[in-house]
């Protein structure tokens, strides 16, 4: 979607509260001609005379003299307003019909219709904010949860562009050193010290691998964690969704089998979201229907960041349980071994069920093969070769899901499962897919810069790779952009915003 298709200098209007029947709705305005374009139909003072940040009542009149609505009118007068334009905002009822009759009147006064994200881009291109922040703005209306929400007003306010901007003005000062030696290139003179480059790019290098390490867990936390239970039939999935839940969300049955497709409900523990998805019990299938649910669950467990694998202490065998986890883990998922019916045998002990574990090493045998959770490496016979388990330990949670035993703690074991990284919400942390890919491009061209700081190269290759890591740091606050890239990014805004 290209923005060139409209003049950026029309003023624009769209319904900036979201469409449907409320008690307000609230019509947003943007340009040098919005004051001017309302004050023609709003009967009350002269809006052209009043200071910003003001609220006005009046009537709204069409051309006939019919009243169409009773309004509130705010002005913010350019260049103190969200655009940095001249920015009108009519609140008025919330009738569809008084809406769209308002607008109709207000475009027939030499308004348009604004795009998707217009005001924003207006925002951006004003100098109001730059692209990450801009970008927040979007993150922070869709955000579902506290986590969602922190990450994105973290971001809106400059946290993230002021450390990029920082690490971009470092290697801008150091590049142009560099430039100016290819100036001087028959004379063979040096004036950036090539030790003090390698020690700014690998300081800038630490920085960059840091928040890229962050995207792990903001992206968890802008969309949630997918969390599966998983385990035999009869273990108690449902149950443990129900008590989780607080309601009877699941069908309980003592008849295998029951759950034949997943269900899938949102639990907000502390602010952040984890999409509980229950799954059908593992075991050889005995119809064609079973057996899709079954294949359906390892589809789920293979794309879940959190599995939940919960198993009957008076049925399950220690070396089913191994079984069952050695075929459901999978590269990248966290893991909560929970045990349940723990009322029915309140003696089962960790150590039961994982005899070879070596406690405090992170160590644990299956069959032939053996898993050391530090180092993520199976030995012997594996699910893979090259396996790894980014937690320190198995949590072990025991419970009777009947009973709403240890349902809390549970809970305390799912936020801590998320939040087990050293990363603190406090700090910078990226959520964004395109920061994360520019990160990413940044640090393989500082890593490209190093390398031929090392081997001794010329210096315009070493400026050439310079010159890309700041192209990609500059992608990330708008500093550079493309009509293609501001297209794409805005045009998943909302009208009115």
């Amino acid at each position: 979607m290209a923005y060139t298709s409209h003049n950026l200098n029309d003023t624009i209007v769209a319904l900036a509260t979201p469409p449907g029947v409320g008690a307000i709705g609230v019509i947003r305005l943007s340009g040098e001609e919005a004051i001017d374009i309302v004050n023609q139909v709003f009967h009350g003072k002269d809006l052209k005379k009043q200071t910003t940040h003001t609220i006005h009542f009046g009537a709204i009149r069409d051309d006939s003299g019919r009243i169409l609505d009773e309004v509130l009118v705010s002005l913010f007068v350019a260049p103190k307003s969200y655009t940095g334009e001249n920015v009108v905002e009519v609140s008025c009822h919330g009738s569809n019909y008084i809406i769209q009759e308002v607008i109709q009147l207000f475009i027939e006064k030499g308004a348009r219709t604004a795009q998707p994200g217009e005001f924003t881009l207006r925002a951006f291109l004003n100098g109001r904010m730059d692209l990450s922040q801009a970008e927040a703005v979007a993150d922070l209306i869709s955000s579902s949860s506290k986590a969602s929400h922190s990450i994105a007003m973290q971001q809106m306010r400059g946290g993230f562009s002021d450390e990029i901007r920082k690490l971009r003005q470092q290697l801008i000062d150091f590049a142009s050193l560099i430039e100016l030696e290819l100036d001087f290139a028959e004379e063979d003179v040096e004036f950036a010290n090539r030790e003090a480059l390698k020690k700014l790019v690998e300081k800038i290098q630490a920085v960059l691998r840091a928040l890229i390490q962050s995207f792990k867990l903001g992206n968890v936390l802008k969309h949630g964690v997918n969390t599966v239970i998983a385990g035999r039939p009869n273990a108690g999935k449902s149950t443990l969704l129900n008590a989780l839940l607080n309601e009877e969300r699941a069908i309980v049955s003592e008849i295998a089998g029951t759950t034949r497709d997943t269900i899938e409900e949102v639990l907000n523990i502390k602010g952040v979201e984890f999409r509980i998805i229950d799954t059908a019990g593992i075991r050889e299938a005995e119809d064609a229907i079973e057996a899709m649910g079954v294949e359906k669950t390892m589809q789920k467990v293979q794309q879940s960041a959190l599995l939940v694998y919960v198993f009957d202490v008076v049925k399950t065998q220690p070396a089913e349980v191994q079984a069952d986890l050695a075929k459901l883990i999978h590269e990248n998922v966290q893991v909560l071994v929970v045990a349940n019916k723990m009322d029915l045998n309140p003696y089962t002990k960790f150590e039961h069920y994982f005899p070879k574990w070596e406690v405090g090493s992170g160590k644990w045998e299956v069959g032939s093969g053996k898993w050391e959770v530090g180092s993520g490496k199976w030995e012997g016979s594996s699910p893979s070769s090259d396996f790894r388990l980014p937690i320190s330990d198995f949590a072990w949670v025991p419970i009777s899901a009947i009973h709403g035993m240890n349902i809390e703690y549970l809970k305390e074991k799912l936020f801590e499962a998320v939040l087990s990284s050293d990363m603190a919400l406090e700090g910078t942390v990226v959520a964004n897919v395109r920061h994360y890919e520019a990160l990413q491009k940044a640090d393989e061209s500082l890593g490209r810069v190093m390398q031929g700081l090392n081997e001794g190269v010329a210096s315009d290759f070493v400026a050439m790779d310079i010159r890309q890591a700041l192209y990609f740091l500059g992608e990330i606050t708008g500093e550079i952009s493309t009509d293609d890239l501001l297209g794409n990014i805005f045009s998943r805004f909302c009208i009115g915003k």
